[in-house]
């Protein structure tokens, strides 16, 4: 059976489409309303009693207790799962854009570790590892038999220390075997470059809580070197983040006022609608980044790039700009994470992470399981190569689209499976293809990004005329 479970941690802490709330009364206030199944309790007491008393080794009350919640959680949906103290922590950080480990997103696929994203400037990244790739053994240990929260344990240590990663990849033949290095991670939420007089890229490698005021800062650097005629916004293996930082880019391109999103789910405070408002984007007392952008920014021509590993607040901002009809979505479909998960802290400083709502477009489309279907679609070269493409709807337990009777399609291709062998790794490692540099004269789906918003300037002056 082909089992697939997300896990969002990212080697490090980094949780990919999470709405951080550190406060939830609406659960206080319902628990005295809630009746509580006596005979299903009764059955798992006589289960945690017969753990208890006869398993072969004994074992921690305080252990079987953290399992059965984990258990409760993973089952619901792919996103919802159990955080002890240090996840809980290292989820906090991650926020900030600062964590240790190797800079990879992971799931589970046949009991192997799959790569869904690899995180920009880390240590995978800078490896050539690819979505879709499947590590079957760490060092000299087996990933077979592991669980994913052990095989990640396995992966972090301390900075400056090495893991060998032996990998299966599609295409290749034999299995290719990587050393990496652990490092402290800074993520740099923001990159842009005046691409040449007139035309900008902007990238966003995730959405943090100083995303906003960053892609204010980058904006306002490019219209320093001269008025733009076009833009392009990157958010292609943007995984996703903070919620606000999702309302507050969509805001900086909208009009004042414009619906960015929506959520509804079963409590009350799962319903709720942001728009472009600097109340429904800053965090606290923070002084509103977005006004003093140049006047230009809410009109230049857009292109935004998304593809397979555009998820959560990526799909929002892309959805957002397309209701709206603010920007040209050029790529290929999107992941299709339109849920949102809430913290809620629990006592000796852990925490569960669980879903409490869908989010939708100004529109009102549901993006769950189906992702943003981009206006223009290019694919990844100009031979038409598709690559690795994983997504919401792959994932075991996912959320349907309450939305839409279709879901989005699987992918194209299914991975290699595991070798009965590990000869001649060195020789495949050696034909890694070259990673993508983005922004750049081989970067295929940019380049056509940058032909549109010149034909789309020159169908403008023709207009004018």
């Amino acid at each position: 059976m082909n089992r697939k479970k997300s896990f969002s941690l990212a080697l490090g802490g980094f949780a990919a489409g999470v709405l951080i709330s550190l406060q939830f009364p609406a659960f206080a206030e319902r628990d005295g309303r809630v009746g509580l199944p006596v005979e299903e309790l009764r059955t798992f007491a006589e289960v945690f009693n017969a753990i208890k008393q006869g398993y072969v080794e004994p074992i921690e009350d305080k252990k079987m207790i953290a399992n059965a919640i984990s258990g409760m959680l993973s089952n619901l949906d792919p996103h919802s799962s159990y955080l002890d103290a240090e996840s809980f922590t290292e989820l906090q950080v991650g926020t900030q854009g600062e964590f240790g480990g190797l800079g990879i997103e992971v799931g589970m696929e046949d009991g192997l570790v799959q790569v869904i994203s690899p995180i920009e400037d880390t240590p995978a990244y800078r490896s050539g590892i690819k979505a879709g790739d499947l590590i079957f053994k760490l060092d000299d240990t087996p990933i077979k038999g592991l669980s994913l929260n052990d095989a990640v344990k396995k992966m972090r240590g301390k900075p400056q220390t090495q893991i060998r990663l032996s990998i299966l990849r599609k295409g290749e033949n034999k299995p290719i075997e990587l050393t990496l290095t652990r490092e402290i991670i800074k993520v740099q939420s923001v990159k842009s470059k005046l691409v040449e007089p007139g035309y900008g890229w902007v990238r966003i490698t995730q959405f943090q809580e100083n995303t906003i005021s960053s892609l204010a800062r980058h904006l306002g650097d490019l219209y320093k070197q001269g008025d733009l005629k076009g833009l392009v916004l990157d958010l292609r293996n943007d995984p996703g983040g903070l919620l606000n930082g999702a309302v507050g880019v969509s805001s900086a391109f909208l009009p004042v006022g414009s619906k960015v999103v929506s959520t509804d789910g079963r409590i009350p405070d799962a319903k709720q609608e942001y728009k472009a408002v600097p109340e429904d984007y800053l965090r606290g007392t923070q002084v509103d980044p977005l006004r003093a952008l140049p006047e230009g920014v809410k009109n230049v021509h857009m292109v935004v790039l998304v593809n397979s590993g555009s998820a959560s607040a990526s799909e929002i901002v892309a959805g957002a700009l397309q209701d709206h009809q603010r920007a040209v979505i050029m790529g290929t479909q999107t992941f299709g994470k339109g849920s949102v998960q809430t913290i809620v802290p629990l006592p000796d400083n852990a925490a569960i992470k669980l879903t409490t709502a869908r989010y939708y477009t100004p529109n009102g489309r549901s993006i769950q399981a189906k992702g943003i279907e981009p206006d223009i679609e290019v694919e990844e070269s100009s031979n038409g190569n598709r690559g690795m493409r994983l997504r919401e709807a792959d994932l075991e337990g996912h959320l349907i689209n309450d939305r839409e009777d279709r879901k989005a399609a699987a992918p194209d291709d299914k991975p290699a499976k595991a070798p009965d062998d590990g000869k001649d790794k060195k020789e495949a490692a050696e034909n890694l293809p070259q990673r993508l540099e983005y922004a750049s004269a081989s970067d295929y789906q940019f380049q056509q990004a940058i032909n549109l918003l010149k034909g789309l300037q020159i169908m403008q002056k023709n207009t004018r005329k």
